[in-house]
């Protein structure tokens, strides 16, 4: 009996195809890059800025409860991509789920419309987290969510940067092999995009009995990414 998992069908064409039948509600799931991550370094310098106006914080605490957010983002980057956007589809409510946030990203992937999240979810997320945070950690909350914020951006940029542009000669070439293992090798590792940090952590590494598959796309990265 085979039992080799089916490979999913893959667009290498910057193809957009409709989530929702509602054109409108159909729109809102696109973006250009800019808008989220303009947004995202706005709300985090205006964050800093208060924080400055409205708490006796120390410009090192302040530096290291941002530092602190950026680190806790990639974290929380891990924990959504592997346990909320590769959800197991078992049902047809969670199949759906998981192809309107993510399943449909791996099926058109040079789709530059759907790298980033829309601006609406964006700033609804970006409020919901100043309210958690505040609730949490208090006057520490808006250097933390600033930091948070610029991870978000900076994994924005590096996510888009590594399915348009070319894999570069230098040492962030890693950060694009790793994406691609990811979209043409084996979906259950290396769920980190920004840093590769957590998959290190929690052993989502590609172990030696997959890497000889890899190595094939490793190989002819530049190809796909």
């Amino acid at each position: 009996m085979n039992s080799a998992k089916q490979k999913p069908f893959v667009s290498n064409e910057n193809v957009s195809v409709r989530l929702f039948n509602n054109r409108f509600l159909d729109s809102l799931t696109r973006t250009h890059i800019a808008v989220p991550v303009s947004l995202f370094l706005l709300y985090a310098a205006g964050l800093i800025w208060w924080t400055k106006a409205a708490t006796a914080l120390s410009n090192i605490q302040i530096m290291g409860l941002f530092l602190g957010g950026m680190l806790f983002f990639t974290l929380v980057e891990y924990l959504v991509h592997r346990y909320v956007y590769h959800i197991e589809p078992t049902t047809e409510r969670r199949r759906k789920f998981q192809w309107t946030m993510h399943g449909v990203h791996h099926a058109y992937p040079k789709d530059k419309s759907r790298l980033a999240m829309p601006p609406v979810l964006s700033v609804v997320i970006g409020t919901v987290l100043l309210g958690l945070f505040r609730l949490t950690l208090g006057q520490y909350a808006f250097s933390f969510l600033a930091g948070f914020m610029v991870g978000y951006a900076l994994y924005l940029v590096v996510h888009y940067s590594v399915h348009i542009f070319k894999m570069p000669k230098n040492a962030l070439r890693v950060l694009w092999i790793n994406h691609a293992i990811h979209h043409y090798s084996e979906e259950d590792v290396m769920f980190g995009v920004s840093s590769p940090l957590w998959d290190y952590v929690f052993g989502t590494v590609p172990n030696r009995h997959k890497r000889a598959s890899i190595r094939v796309v490793v190989e002819d990265a530049e190809k796909y990414l």
